[in-house]
């Protein structure tokens, strides 16, 4: 798993992808093992992390669905959930709080 999340987050950085983050939530009440989040400079910069997690990680990862929008991609890898953001978009959802909450055992607090 180490190094699953480490080739994810290397291929983000190397292409400018911001502010990555990794939360550990196995044994937590979440649906996946880890999720990460990392900032794009903007809605192109988005789709475009998003092709080069696909040129790169296919066919070791399987992408089991991938969500869309302009500011705000996330990708299902199964026990893996990518969030890919605007820095606007990530700024809006504060989905570290959440995560960090849940991560640090504050469920209640998280919901």
């Amino acid at each position: 798993m180490k190094d699953r999340i480490e080739r994810i987050t290397n291929v983000l950085d190397k292409n400018k992808a911001e502010g990555i983050e990794v939360f550990d939530l196995k044994e937590k009440n979440y649906f996946v093992d880890y999720a990460i989040i990392a900032s794009s400079l903007g809605t192109k910069h988005t789709g475009a992390l998003l092709e080069h997690l696909k040129k790169d990680l296919k066919p070791a990862e399987k992408f089991n669905h991938i969500d869309e929008s302009g500011d705000w991609i996330v990708i299902d890898l199964g026990d893996i959930l990518i969030h890919i953001m605007t820095p606007e978009y990530r700024v809006k959802y504060d989905m570290e709080t959440f995560l960090n909450q849940l991560a640090n055992g504050k469920e209640g607090d998280a919901l």
